[in-house]
């Protein structure tokens, strides 16, 4: 069962502006991973599950950051099925994030009140999805839109929260343009968890990069 409601992860969202996106296989690299994402400031991260056995992996992860992380909501990327989703959401999954938009996960989702946010890439996949109870929708993916296209959404519909997800960096140019366009927060996978980060087992770097992200949202957003 979920430890932080869907209102909650929302807010969460909103708040921070930022939400990891990592996975690997390895259980205890996941454990320092998410432990510096942590001591960075992140409250949130999603988990990609891409792998095999990535269920496994979750389950262990997850039981750790309840004991030792516990601030910290969990969630899973790349859930393209509802039975996918609903085993997730057993292991405790605190928000489910989908490719693409899929009723059957909404429907799940929904039952259990947990927050999923759908990819989308039309206004008509956003309408959809906010009918079907979308809280933050998955702009998907990011870099094939760019934030013209999420303030020309605000324009007509202000009310919709749009998290993109590929094509956001680290570079406050890239952020602020984002940012400025009306977005709740964003999805950053390898630009933050690098392949460099994870191979040197930089951690300390990592707590740095998490924190200096969240640091330069916040001065945008000011």
């Amino acid at each position: 069962m979920s430890q932080f409601s869907r209102i909650e992860v929302a807010a969460l969202m909103k708040e921070t502006g930022l939400v990891p996106l990592f996975y690997h296989p390895d259980v205890e690299l996941g454990k320092k991973i998410l432990k510096a994402c942590y001591n960075g400031g992140a409250r949130l991260i999603e988990f990609t599950a891409r792998g095999d056995f990535a269920h496994e992996v979750f389950a262990e992860l997850n039981k750790f950051v309840i004991k030792e992380l516990p601030e910290m909501a969990v969630g899973v990327g790349s859930v393209t099925d509802a039975a996918a989703a609903s085993l997730y959401m057993q292991m405790g999954a605190n928000f489910i994030v989908t490719p693409s938009l899929r009723e059957d996960i909404a429907m799940v989702c929904n039952r259990r009140k947990v927050l999923w946010s759908p990819g989308c890439g039309s206004l008509t996949e956003i309408n959809k999805a906010e009918e079907l109870g979308c809280e933050i929708i998955k702009l998907f993916p990011g870099a094939n839109f760019g934030p013209d296209f999420v303030k020309a959404i605000k324009g007509p519909q202000p009310w919709t929260s749009v998290m993109p997800t590929g094509g956001v960096t680290l570079e406050e140019s890239n952020l602020k343009g984002w940012f400025n366009a009306g977005v709740t927060c964003v999805g950053m996978g390898s630009n933050l968890i690098s392949k460099t980060v994870v191979e040197k087992r930089d951690y300390s770097g990592l707590e740095q990069s998490v924190r200096e992200t969240l640091a330069l949202i916040k001065r945008i957003r000011s």
